[in-house]
């Protein structure tokens, strides 16, 4: 049996297991929450749908009993608050670390074999925290964003070329953050075909931009933080977890040397089995992008520190 848990059942982690329920790729999900009957009433809502769209998941809600998540396979983290108006980066930090750091030692003392996903903000530096707190093997530690950051590139791409996104291959590394990731427009293809065939450079670097501010354009226009397209790449990477896929996709995970980093989560191309993440794909970067990644390090480093500063790792 297979079993998958989400930990926040706020609206990206409910969408998270929304569509892990919708894609069937677990036998039961596990949706938690710290808000009274707030995990209860989600996971309800959902069961309610099972009939409706064919789904056979077994779907359970439950306010901050962690027994309920015993021996899952994989763990979802997505608990946090987002940054509130007058709120600083160190105060951010400091109140989500509390709560990853709380969750992840929950987690694992029910379930220690589970691969734990990190979809909690800021994710580079919870993914860090994560790991450093947990003493589990580094490849069981796997932070989600280069997943979401993909998406967005590939669907600005998609409306450019007028052309399904789900037929273009485009990756996104580096930090989860406005300044601090990479969409590597020169690998980017529509199948097979660079895009660069089709798009001008002044188009590319348009569509770099709007990616890189791909969530803050939605919080503006939403007022709150998207939640549809985390929730799916949440429920994506879980996929391929669960399948052992081998796929290769963006995510953070820790570098020991790898793109010239040590000691750091970002984000990278990485396969992605049944265990969490198992090797790490040199893309080749060149010069410039490489410079950027280095740039795109010492952003994530900068905020790591906070943790330290704070003796939360």
């Amino acid at each position: 049996m297979t079993k998958v848990s989400v930990i926040g059942a706020g609206a990206v982690g409910a969408t998270t297991a929304d569509v892990i329920a919708y894609r069937q790729l677990a036998d039961e999900v596990v949706l938690l929450d710290v808000k009274e009957g707030f995990a209860e009433g989600k996971a309800l809502d959902i069961y309610q749908t099972t009939s409706l769209l064919d789904m056979k998941t077994r779907i359970i809600g439950t306010t901050n009993d962690y027994t309920q998540t015993a021996n899952s396979d994989v763990v979802v983290i997505t608990s946090g608050i987002p940054r509130k108006p007058g709120m600083t980066r160190e105060e951010l930090i400091g109140t989500n670390a509390n709560i990853v750091r709380t969750v992840t030692e929950n987690v694992l003392k029910n379930s220690p074999n589970a691969v734990i996903v990190v979809v909690s903000n800021p994710m580079d530096t919870m993914t860090h925290l994560a790991l450093k707190t947990s003493g589990i093997a580094k490849n069981r530690i796997i932070g989600m964003g280069g997943i979401l950051d993909s998406a967005r590139f590939k669907g600005y791409l998609g409306l450019a070329l007028n052309a399904p996104a789900a037929d273009i291959h485009g990756a996104v590394i580096g930090g989860h953050g406005d300044t601090t990731m990479i969409p590597l427009t020169r690998m980017a293809t529509l199948n097979g075909v660079p895009v660069s065939q089709f798009l001008t450079e002044e188009q590319l670097k348009q569509i770099a931009a709007d990616t890189m501010v791909g969530g803050a354009t939605l919080t503006r226009l939403l007022g709150t933080s998207a939640w549809y397209a985390p929730g799916a790449a949440g429920a994506l990477l879980v996929e391929n977890i669960v399948r052992n896929q081998k796929r290769i996709m963006p995510c953070c995970v820790y570098l020991d040397g790898e793109y010239g980093q040590k000691d750091i989560c970002l984000g990278v191309p990485v396969v992605i089995g049944k265990n969490g993440w198992e090797t790490i794909v040199d893309y080749k970067l060149n010069a410039a992008e490489q410079e950027l990644f280095a740039k795109s390090a010492g952003a994530v480093r900068s905020m790591n520190v906070v943790l330290e500063e704070q003796n939360l790792i």
